[in-house]
């Protein structure tokens, strides 16, 4: 036999499982990374002590200003994301979430993960030096380039490192230099004919490059969107597509010519 309940009783008995599911929501593990602004480096000095960009076979230039890398720090694949690390980070102006399959598309565990950024490192560090000769028509076999970049993974220093190879060789082609004594940083990677490509993270470092810094960011064409919509102040976007585009776009900020393009 049915016994009727009266109101409170049914909200009760009907609120004990949301109850239980919403604290299992709370706590469960989520597949987010939590971001923030990471470091900057200046391609054309040290980091850690060590030089960047070396160069032999080819006489190199004194350079000024700086060319500065950016990153962002994430949590590790293995860090247990909840709902409450979410929710802090969505309201926050120095964090973001982002699936964790766009920081980490590799998956698996930590080891194969730092193998897999460090092996698109040395990709990305191979198409730079490649795309930096071929626009100053260098020959490769007789110019040596070594990069090295402690504790940095990934692709998307490509562009920086091309930069950094053209202002240490030709500068400006005038005696100047790219940077014009700028503080100028950027993310995008780079494939062997200058092409540039889009990244992750850009409002993030935005964040690191404006820190450092930075007055000048340049930015992936096809990230304009995304880089303006949190662009600290004092900082200006530059949008690039090719390595050759981005030369001509530094050179006229320098000398004040032409139209230097914008987000």
């Amino acid at each position: 036999m049915l016994s009727r309940l009266t109101r409170p009783r049914v909200l009760a008995v009907c609120a004990a499982p949301v109850v239980a599911l919403l604290a299992t929501a709370v706590f469960a593990p989520l597949p987010f990374s939590v971001a923030q602004p990471g470091l900057t480096a200046d391609v054309l000095g040290k980091n850690r002590g060590t030089q960047v960009i070396t160069i032999s076979g080819a006489k190199t230039r004194e350079t000024t200003g700086q060319l500065r890398m950016t990153t962002i720090e994430a949590t590790s694949p293995d860090t247990r994301v909840s709902l409450p690390d979410v929710l802090d980070a969505w309201f926050g102006t120095d964090q973001a979430v982002m699936p964790r399959d766009s920081v980490y598309p590799s998956g698996g565990d930590v080891k194969e993960i730092e193998r897999y950024n460090e092996k698109q490192m040395r990709q990305s560090q191979d198409e730079a030096t490649r795309a930096a000769l071929g626009y100053l028509d260098l020959d490769g076999k007789g110019v040596k380039v070594e990069l090295k970049l402690a504790d940095v993974g990934g692709p998307s220093a490509g562009l920086l490192f091309s930069l950094g190879i053209v202002d240490k060789l030709n500068g400006d082609d005038s005696g100047g230099d790219l940077t014009g004594g700028r503080i100028i940083a950027g993310t995008g990677t780079i494939d062997a004919e200058g092409r540039v490509g889009a990244v992750g993270g850009v409002p993030l470092k935005t964040q690191a490059a404006r820190r450092d810094g930075a007055t000048v960011f340049l930015v992936p064409e096809a990230e304009c969107a995304e880089a303006r919509a949190e662009l600290p102040d004092g900082l200006r976007l530059i949008p690039v597509t090719t390595l050759e585009g981005t030369v001509d776009a530094l050179v006229d900020l320098e000398k004040g010519a032409g139209k230097v393009p914008s987000c």
